[in-house]
């Protein structure tokens, strides 16, 4: 679930006044999401998103995410707009928490990901990093590779318990990662965490949400998260056909650099590495009965153990002829 902060109809109606957006027709939590609290609404001007965040965002982020959401929106990436208060702010404060509204974006995610989903979420993400090029501001990223020894260490002593010999493993791919990653590729704005739910199809055009890890670092790693979210098969094994139509739908728009080839299996493994840590640490750190959604850490290991062996950006469908020089 994904609403960890209850309202009142009472507290949102007075939140609402502050906002042009219609009377209040009805509201209710959804279930889906991870890090904050989110309400559907219905105004007589139509559906609204409110969040309420929650504990792990930090507020001195938010005027990066919504600022960010703006932007690209203008640049006709398909993503949700924040909406002004009438003093003309974007976060306003519910229930003691921050939160804002944004548009509602149309569209469901697809729970099967097929190649046409891939190739077009490819596309998508290679706009969404040309249109944030003169984006300005800037977020450091907060769980890149110097910040997966210090998760980690937070995570050791239950490891074993978990999987037998994954301290072992762990130690040895955050050494290689670390000796191996990159320091000189293309950097810009990246969402970090787009996976199927982040992105929402409506005629095959997709929506992009959640900019809640947006920040800034090397654009080839966004392009490694998607081929670790949505070209991996229920049985774990790596979707070729997949791999090849998101990375063709992204070089469409914005061809790799050679540098980017090169360094695409260490960017898939290191982005296999920061969600298994994460979903690690919820899994040993949560207390039972916590709100908090624990997913499983072994999915991405599993995926870690087949990057390790990949030397080529070819195994992932790249047509390596088709890369800017």
């Amino acid at each position: 679930m994904a609403v960890y902060t209850d309202i009142s109809e009472e507290e949102l109606v007075a939140f609402l006044a502050h906002y042009d957006i219609g009377e209040l027709l009805s509201f209710k939590g959804i279930a889906e999401g991870v890090e904050n609290t989110n309400y559907m609404l219905h105004t007589a001007r139509g559906p609204y998103f409110l969040t309420l965040y929650e504990k792990r965002v930090d507020r001195d982020d938010l005027p990066f995410f919504l600022g960010l959401m703006r932007h690209l929106a203008g640049r006709g990436v398909r993503c949700p707009q924040p909406v002004e208060r009438d003093d003309g702010a974007v976060v306003g404060e519910l229930a003691g928490r921050p939160a804002a509204i944004v548009t509602y974006i149309e569209g469901m995610w697809p729970r099967r990901p097929n190649a046409e989903h891939c190739r077009a979420v490819g596309v998508a993400l290679a706009k969404l990093h040309l249109a944030g090029a003169d984006f300005g501001m800037e977020r450091a990223n907060s769980l890149s590779v110097d910040d997966w020894r210090p998760l980690w260490n937070r995570s050791r002593d239950g490891a074993e318990q978990v999987e037998k010999g994954l301290v072992g493993e762990a130690e040895g791919d955050l050494a290689l990662l670390e000796r191996n990653w990159p320091s000189n590729l293309p950097r810009g704005v990246i969402h970090a965490d787009l996976f199927p739910d982040n992105v929402l199809f409506l005629a095959g055009r997709p929506g992009l949400i959640d900019f809640y890890f947006a920040c800034t670092d090397f654009l080839a790693y966004d392009l490694a998260v998607c081929l670790n979210a949505w070209c991996f098969e229920k049985d774990h094994s790596f979707n070729l056909t997949k791999g090849m139509a998101l990375l063709r739908g992204y070089g469409s728009v914005r061809p790799l650099s050679s540098a980017e080839v090169a360094a695409l299996p260490v960017l898939a493994h290191g982005a296999a590495m920061r969600f298994m840590l994460t979903r690690l640490y919820d899994w040993i750190n949560t207390p039972a009965g916590s709100l908090v959604v624990k997913k499983d850490p072994m999915e991405y290991l599993r995926r870690m153990r087949f990057h390790r062996g990949i030397e080529s950006a070819s195994a992932y469908g790249l047509d390596e002829q088709r890369a800017d020089a």
